[in-house]
């Protein structure tokens, strides 16, 4: 259930939790956090630790282009809101923290890397999928959703006012996915080709730095 609040006194009590909560993801979270079992090859490395969570919710973006085989739906981006859902006044709360989408990385010299982007002080990681980081597993993966990944940071940055929520992420996993997998019908001839697909999926994100 998502409560919207109005008047000053349950603004200010909703700003101080949403400052608690940018607090959290700026420290050491201990055993406040755990990610769920993963097969071996999306396994952190030691000496990262896991420091955010974030529940996504948006789509895998598909474009039709002409394919060796023919023509194929090729993925193009991501486009999502994370959101983390916390107690206020016994009610649970869904609040915005990340927005995930594909830019240009400055420091790769603005190649094109899947993005995420504090809501909350505009750091952002860019990441690439590690070697071996993809698992369609059906130990652990669902019928009909998008990979597991293991990625990889190729680039950070702080916000304007130096926040650094996201600015020291070395890792993140995507997992506990659903949907997201590109259409079976609609690219099949050249007239379909520039046709783009918008699949709503779900997943869960989990961000790593380096440990202290």
């Amino acid at each position: 259930m998502i409560n919207y609040f109005r008047g000053p006194a349950t603004a200010c009590v909703l700003a101080m939790t949403l400052g608690a909560c940018a607090a959290l993801a700026q420290t050491p979270t201990g055993g406040a956090l755990t990610a769920p079992p993963v097969p071996d090859n999306l396994q952190v490395p030691a000496g990262n630790q896991l420091f955010l969570k974030g529940q996504a919710q948006g789509t895998q973006n598909y474009i039709c282009l002409p394919s060796a085989s023919g023509f194929a739906w090729t993925f193009f981006s991501p486009q999502a809101t994370l959101f983390v859902t916390f107690k206020l006044f016994g009610t649970d709360v869904r609040q915005q923290i990340i927005t995930h989408f594909l830019s240009p990385n400055p420091a790769e010299g603005g190649t094109p890397r899947a993005t995420w982007q504090s809501s909350l002080d505009t750091s952002a990681v860019w990441a690439r999928t590690a070697a071996n980081g993809v698992s369609t597993d059906p130990n652990f993966v669902a019928a009909g959703a998008i990979p597991w990944l293991k990625l990889e940071a190729v680039g950070t940055q702080r916000g304007p006012a130096g926040g650094d929520i996201l600015a020291h992420t070395t890792f993140v996993q995507r997992l506990n996915t659903s949907g997201g997998i590109a259409p079976s019908a609609g690219c099949s001839a050249e007239a379909n080709v520039g046709a783009t697909a918008l699949m709503p999926y779900t997943a869960d994100y989990f961000f790593y730095q380096k440990a202290n």
